[in-house]
């Protein structure tokens, strides 16, 4: 921690959420405490906040949230941190085309978590070069050591397959460190992972690389002794550590309101599909900004998200069939208000995201989901594909608004509507072609439901 704030990343410590900033994601959220005395010693956090550590009116929580400025997303369910570290390593990489690169830092343990994969897979095919992993190999879990403990070569080989450029280092070596960071920023089309050899209490006696240890205090009476050896340790006491400062190659995020510039274009007793009416509507507010991109985790011509990609190809991300992973990007993406994300896939298959979409919300982000082929009117592909608790998942987040048109033109102001609706907001749309019965002109607006009969 100490290398990437005050070595590596470039960053304005009095400006956490500058857009021009290095970004940094502690995935293993547990790690907190390290986290806000990096950015007290970067001079952003009082150090007396510090003893509020936890509390209950303190933000500085046991796992960090976006109520702090320097955080970007909510961590602490692990396995998380690299989706939407790819998220926003993509966004700068192929939208921002800036030069701001994306710091990772997680642990041994979650790497039993598939959704780390997942996005391992993503960064690579996509080439993201900006991004920068670190692997905490402290060999310790919660209640007994990881799977692989200090096993360093498998790590490497399990990186190196998923098409990383991969390091392993020593983690307490800061001038290995330095150079293993340097190096990663040489390294083009393939993001780097730093798989770093640590030992849990490094430094503390009767502490190191024990089991028993994890998210517990140490006993008042020892804090004293373990301190004064610690301090014995530092060679350069009172030394100022001024972090880089970026490059000014980032616009301001726009946060002007996104319109259809042109009304809904059906007549009543027309049939028109929801989805089918979703693709169009996503097409046309593209056009109005180009703020607006689209995800899809390869159903994109059933949710019609084509009909996006066929008019902005470069504003739109291919994110295969681990929507975990495409919820954790359009996460990633929507940081900052870098961009107004829209990712779409079946209904159903949300519920395998739902954690994602969960600390999306503690995340504060805006995100836009969108769910076809709901409830039974799927019919013929059976109740594998049938949405019937998506309602119920998205009702129970908090922030998070839901639409549910019934024709076209509901459908298409439920996009415009959403683009412009703070928390997260999903659109569920349905797989029949159904009869439109709203003119063009109809008014809508969030939470007023209109009475057809």
């Amino acid at each position: 921690m100490s290398v990437l704030f005050f070595n590596t990343m470039r960053y304005k410590a009095k400006d956490p959420r500058n857009q021009c900033n290095d970004r940094f994601v502690l995935s293993k959220g547990h790690a907190a405490p390290i986290l806000y005395a990096a950015w007290a010693e970067a001079g952003y956090v009082k150090e007396s906040d510090l003893l509020n550590l936890r509390k209950i009116d303190s933000d500085l929580e046991g796992h960090p949230t976006p109520k702090l400025a320097f955080v970007d997303v909510a961590t602490g369910s692990l396995g998380q941190g690299l989706g939407a570290s790819s998220g926003m390593a993509y966004t700068g990489k192929y939208f921002d085309k800036s030069s701001y690169r994306v710091y990772c830092m997680m642990g041994d343990g979650e790497c039993s978590e598939g959704s780390v994969w997942e996005a391992m897979a993503f960064a690579s095919y996509y080439k993201l070069d900006n991004l920068v992993a670190i692997i905490d190999v402290n060999r310790l879990g919660q209640s007994e050591a990881a799977p692989l403990k200090h096993d360093m070569e498998v790590y490497r080989k399990r990186c190196e397959a998923f098409g990383w450029n991969t390091y392993v280092v020593d983690g307490h070596d800061v001038e290995e460190l330095c150079k293993a960071f340097w190096q990663a920023k040489q390294v083009k089309d393939k993001p780097t992972c730093i798989v770093a050899k640590t030992f849990k209490g490094k430094g503390l006696e009767n502490i190191e690389d024990l089991d028993n240890w994890h998210g517990k205090p140490i006993p008042k009476d020892k804090v004293d002794g373990l301190l004064k050896e610690l301090k014995a340790q530092i060679q350069v006491p009172n030394k100022t550590l001024c972090p880089e400062l970026p490059k000014e190659d980032t616009e301001p995020a726009d946060l002007s309101p996104i319109a259809l510039l042109s009304p809904p274009a059906y007549k009543k007793g027309e049939k028109m599909a929801t989805r089918r009416a979703y693709g169009v509507a996503l097409a046309k507010l593209g056009e109005a900004s180009k703020r607006v991109v689209a995800l899809d985790g390869d159903t994109k011509n059933s949710t019609f998200s084509e009909t996006f990609k066929k008019a902005f190809p470069d504003r739109y991300i291919e994110c295969f069939i681990a929507e975990q992973n495409m919820v954790g990007v359009a996460i990633g993406c929507a940081t900052r208000d870098r961009t107004v994300a829209f990712a779409s896939a079946f209904a159903a298959f949300f519920s395998r995201g739902y954690d994602q979409i969960r600390m999306g919300a503690i995340s504060q982000s805006n995100v836009n989901l969108v769910g076809s082929h709901c409830g039974v009117s799927i019919g013929e592909d059976g109740p594998s594909q049938m949405a019937l608790e998506d309602l119920a998942i998205f009702r129970a987040i908090p922030t998070c608004t839901v639409f549910y048109p019934s024709d076209a033109v509901s459908t298409e102001r439920a996009v415009e509507l959403s683009a412009n609706t703070k928390g997260i907001c999903f659109i569920r749309t349905s797989r029949p072609d159904n009869a439109v019965i709203y003119s063009p002109d109809e008014k809508f607006e969030v939470g007023i439901a209109k009475v057809v009969r």
